[in-house]
């Protein structure tokens, strides 16, 4: 056998042999990658997260084993029963809480989060600073904003961002970004356009939006973390 038909059949095996978890975030990568190139961007690399929620650590291994080291989740107590063992194995993981974060959970979250994409109030800003102070940890956050004004969804408005923002930094806590979710059934592109802005006008580096329906557009507005479960994982069934 040729050198070039082995290798083929090597990579035939591979792709033949890959769990559905990895082959689609190798597709992502691709189409975030002709995305960047079509928008003519040099330096820039947003990250992925795979939003792991309802799925067991059979599913997540994959993934782990391929290499991926963003993750994120939306309930804390889910994430506590399934991830500690993981990131005792997998030292490069970076756990992202994703959901609303209710204050009497805040103690668990800074034991096993490294980012948390969702303050959105001075209660939990202060909850936040104790326990990261308290256990001497190291966690990243992001400002959650309701840009559609969803009473359902979480979020600050966006005219009380540069206050909210002051607040946090007299707390010490790292901001390093905003976050949103754009109302269904909207053009998402008017809210990551407002997100980028606001990011913009308190000089933050990271902005965490677009997920499995929406990423290419948010590359448009400079995301830095897209948040994509369905698209890699599958639907969900939980």
């Amino acid at each position: 056998m040729s050198g070039i038909k082995l290798i083929n059949k090597i990579v035939f095996f591979k792709i033949f042999n890959m769990h559905h978890t990895e082959s689609n975030l190798i597709e992502i990568k691709d189409k975030i990658k002709d995305k960047i190139n079509l928008l003519s961007l040099t330096s820039y690399n947003p990250k992925i997260i795979a939003v792991s929620k309802t799925f067991k650590e059979q599913d997540i291994l994959p993934l782990l084993s391929y290499g991926h080291c963003d993750f994120g989740e939306n309930k804390v107590q889910e994430s506590l029963l399934k991830w500690p063992s993981l990131k005792q194995k997998f030292k490069n993981v970076k756990l992202h809480m994703l959901g609303k974060l209710q204050t009497n959970k805040v103690k668990f979250a800074v034991d096993i989060f490294d980012y948390i994409h969702s303050l959105d109030n001075l209660k939990l800003a202060n909850k936040l600073a104790n326990e990261i102070h308290k256990k001497d940890k190291k966690i990243k956050m992001f400002i959650q904003i309701n840009l559609g004004g969803e009473k359902q969804k979480s979020g600050i408005e966006p005219n009380e961002l540069e206050m909210f923002y002051r607040n946090c930094l007299s707390l010490k806590l790292e901001i390093v970004g905003t976050m949103c979710i754009p109302p269904d059934n909207q053009d998402p592109k008017l809210f990551f356009k407002d997100l980028h802005y606001l990011n913009e006008k308190i000089n933050l580096s990271e902005i965490s939006m677009g997920m499995t329906n929406d990423y290419l557009e948010a590359l448009e507005y400079r995301s830095t973390y897209l948040r994509i479960g369905t698209g890699i994982f599958g639907k969900r069934t939980s």
